[in-house]
């Protein structure tokens, strides 16, 4: 993480802190990767850490330079199905299993009856927190269609609706806290 990453990760973990009542009970529910993990470790709460939380995975494309995926990557139709689209590199996730992996992290994050959690991912997966968290994925998804609300490697185009997320039982009142890494 950068410098100017390390100052807005203390300023977000400062400004999330001062929202939660010194005697209560936080969950802090981390991506397993490095960064992610080094901003959780700013919250002095310990981490629960979730692959599930990870950004979208490009599959052997990761680690690579950019030049290789573009000399790779097929980006999908202008119009017609696009969370389903198989990008072209092998291993990678396609965006409606990308999604889903995060809707399912949620729904178990969200059955715990924890009044503050904390979640700290990376910027593209925390579109999806949000949809399941609102549990409005449209809403959501109309947001990924402004330029750097989503980002991704190649194409800022309009995006088809997020699948929904599962279905859940009407829950009391809580505060979900997010922060965003890398």
């Amino acid at each position: 993480m950068t410098s100017a990453g390390v100052r807005a990760a203390v300023s977000i973990a400062q400004a999330l802190l001062a929202q939660i009542p010194d005697d209560a009970e936080v969950e802090l529910f981390s991506s397993d990767l490095r960064t992610a993990e080094e901003v959780a470790e700013l919250f002095g709460v310990k981490p629960v850490l979730d692959r599930r939380l990870r950004e979208k995975s490009y599959g052997e494309a990761e680690g690579r330079p950019q030049e290789w995926l573009d000399q790779r990557f097929i980006p999908p139709p202008a119009v017609g199905e696009r969370m389903d689209h198989d990008e072209g590199v092998k291993g990678a996730e396609n965006k409606a299993s990308w999604a889903q992996r995060i809707y399912a992290a949620m729904d178990e994050i969200l059955r715990n009856p924890c009044e503050h959690q904390i979640i700290v991912t990376h910027g593209g997966s925390l579109t999806c927190i949000v949809a399941s968290w609102i549990q409005d994925a449209d809403r959501v998804s109309r947001l990924c269609q402004l330029p750097g609300a989503l980002r991704q490697h190649h194409h800022t185009a309009r995006r088809r609706l997020l699948p929904q997320p599962p279905s859940r039982q009407p829950r009391r009142h809580r505060h979900l806290h997010s922060a965003k890494a890398g």
